[in-house]
């Protein structure tokens, strides 16, 4: 097991390098100049050329990339080219709107899609089972953005029911749990269907093996069956789903943040790509792949706990 996480950990710290490497190479390419951006039309050459010394965007992109990497282990992760503020303050205070989203948003999404994906598969066939396809394979194909402006239409201008915008008045829970409810529904509307359709498919694989038909022909209950023998089983496709998709939910919400104008990760991403903030884009995507790497390598160890075999493939 320990040589296993070695392995995981070797392999997304692998990642994480490779992808800070292919968005500096992206953002290069972008049309545009941070040092006009920052100085604005009227600056002189000399000083652009200054602060171009300064940043360290005079350097190759390679050596740019390598002084990047060495700053990361220092603890420095540059300073917001438009404020001079550090980047690291930055992602602080903007990460945990982000990982508050996305927990709570994934968290109602299991609370609803893994027990809809139980029912349907033990009743595969069934009037409900078809009601419940067609519902939950409407939940994947509706994009995020679609969601999050008819639910603000819906429940914030015609029925005055939740808050539209921020997040809350700080210091009161439940003000800031109001101002949750759109914005976690527009990221884990489409999850519902994803973890509906994939828990019943997975468990009707698993009802269909030879060790659940002898576990009946001893005549242990339906119940113990399902919880003990198919559903831990059957969940480890789950598991690998929601750790993979992280970046899915980062990405999401990304509109959340922008329409419902709340604080966050993928907000400041959005804002700094256009801007060409490098520090704090190439900051943002550190956090956001170590957040993945993080969450893969948990998914992994989870299924490893719950299936050993895993291990020894």
């Amino acid at each position: 097991m320990i040589q296993f996480i070695i392995n995981k950990l070797i392999i997304g710290f692998l990642i994480i390098l490779a992808s800070i490497t292919a968005l500096y190479c992206m953002i290069h390419m972008v049309p545009g100049d941070p040092i006009k951006v920052l100085l604005g039309p009227r600056a002189t050459l000399q000083m652009q050329e200054a602060l171009s010394i300064k940043l360290g965007l005079n350097d190759p992109l390679f050596i740019q990339i390598i002084n990047f990497i060495k700053n990361i282990f220092r603890g420095d992760l540059g300073s917001d080219i438009l404020t001079q503020r550090p980047v690291l303050t930055i992602l602080l205070e903007q990460t945990p709107h982000t990982i508050l989203l996305v927990i709570v948003s994934i968290f109602w999404a299991i609370l609803l899609g893994v027990p809809i994906g139980c029912y349907n598969a033990i009743y595969q066939g069934s009037l409900s089972d078809k009601i419940s396809g067609v519902i939950t394979v409407s939940f994947i194909a509706i994009p995020p953005f679609v969601v999050a402006l008819y639910s603000m239409l819906i429940f914030a201008v015609t029925l005055k029911w939740l808050p539209a915008i921020g997040v809350g008045e700080a210091g009161n829970i439940g003000s800031k749990t109001l101002h949750l409810i759109l914005p976690s529904i527009t990221v884990g509307l489409g999850w519902v269907g994803y973890l509906a359709r994939l828990v019943r498919s997975s468990m009707l694989e698993v009802l269909s093996e030879n060790h659940v038909r002898t576990a009946r022909a001893y005549g242990i209950s339906e119940i113990k069956i399902i919880l003990h023998y198919v559903l831990r089983i059957a969940i480890l496709p789950t598991i690998t789903l929601l750790g993979t998709g992280i970046g899915i939910l980062f990405s999401s919400s990304v509109f959340a943040e922008i329409v419902f104008s709340r604080p966050g990760i993928g907000k400041l991403i959005y804002e700094s790509v256009i801007n060409r903030n490098y520090p704090v884009v190439m900051g943002a995507v550190l956090i956001t792949s170590t957040l993945f790497v993080i969450t893969t390598t948990l998914s992994d160890i989870i299924n490893a706990i719950l299936d050993p075999r895993i291990i020894t493939k």
